[in-house]
């Protein structure tokens, strides 16, 4: 059975036992101010979404708030994940509070690194600075297991239920977990059917770390919606393509094999971003693909022609992906 609206996932590492996440959010990364408030209280009160995913550095978190109010549903039925941003991996707890104010709330329910790099603090800009070439400004210097202890005691502080990390390979994850008290409880990474990073899943998978999936239909333009793979299918299930990508998220028949395959279950979290309510009501309604389809899906990114990571910032400096070493 694959995915829906109401499927939540355990998450291993999470200090509360049995806590779980809705295995399908409504994300808001290059979603306009002007457009995300009615996005996010459409989602949550029209489409059955009770997953918010946001972030210090999408410059949208107080159009969010406003979302979170139209909406009408109790801040305890909703799960938000916010992130902090590379500027405050040294001022951890400054960065939080400025979330908690801007989403209006008195906690977040997962908290992320945005990315394992640390910028300049400092800098030409309090989100992006960048030296006098035009590069980032890079801090080379920061300690990864300073801002991990950093979220721990932001967590046992309540200001957060659960703490994790994004855009991490398995090189800068061992960064932090040698030290850490409190395993990430998930990595938020770009994951779809050109980029399943499949052996990092499976590093995911030994560590109790749940994945989460950003830009899981292709980033702005992508040619994952045309493919003819997908195309198919949909016309097979009558579905959108949209709807048959995020079902491939979903458990096929063969979950219960214990070792890793490419058609087990993927327990994977699904951030589908979309301001157009109709769109947002099809990425809740996944298609329940068979086992045979899901693995059609599954070879798609072997052709190397198609294998494509979209998300790709210039940082300058190793960030560990098997198809992204220096950018």
């Amino acid at each position: 059975m694959g995915p829906s609206i109401t499927t939540t996932i355990k998450l291993p590492n999470a200090t509360t036992p049995g806590a779980t996440i809705p295995a399908i959010g409504l994300g808001t990364w290059q979603s306009p101010a002007e457009q995300v408030t009615d996005a996010v209280a459409y989602a949550l009160s029209e489409a059955g979404y009770l997953h918010i995913d946001c972030a210090l550095a999408y410059e949208n978190e107080k159009a969010v708030k406003e979302g979170l109010k139209k909406s009408g549903v109790k801040r305890e039925d909703i799960f938000i994940t916010s992130k902090v941003w590379s500027t405050y991996l040294e001022r951890v707890e400054e960065c939080v509070d400025k979330i908690l104010e801007n989403l209006g709330i008195d906690y977040i329910d997962l908290l992320l690194i945005h990315w394992p790099i640390a910028l300049n603090p400092n800098g030409n800009h309090p989100l992006f600075p960048t030296t006098p070439d035009g590069k980032f400004d890079i801090d080379h210097n920061h300690d990864l297991s300073k801002t991990w202890k950093a979220f721990e005691d932001v967590q046992k502080k309540g200001k957060t239920k659960h703490i994790g990390v994004s855009n991490f390979s398995e090189y800068t994850l061992l960064k932090i977990l040698p030290t850490a008290t409190i395993k990430p409880a998930v990595n938020q990474i770009e994951l779809h059917p050109y980029l399943p990073q499949w052996k990092l899943l499976k590093y995911l998978e030994s560590e109790g770390i749940v994945p989460q999936a950003y830009s899981p239909l292709g980033s702005t333009n992508s040619p994952i919606l045309k493919d003819d793979v997908i195309v198919e299918l949909a016309q097979k299930y009558g579905a959108e393509p949209a709807q048959i990508v995020i079902g491939w998220f979903g458990r096929s028949q063969s979950h219960f094999v214990p070792s890793f395959t490419k058609s087990m279950a993927k327990n994977i979290i699904v951030l589908p971003k979309s301001v157009t309510p109709s769109r947002i009501l099809t990425n809740s309604k996944p298609a329940n693909l068979s086992a045979e389809d899901i693995a059609k899906i599954d070879a798609l990114s072997d052709n190397p022609e198609k294998a494509k990571r979209f998300i790709k910032p210039p940082w300058g400096v190793k960030v560990g992906f098997e198809d992204w070493d220096l950018a």
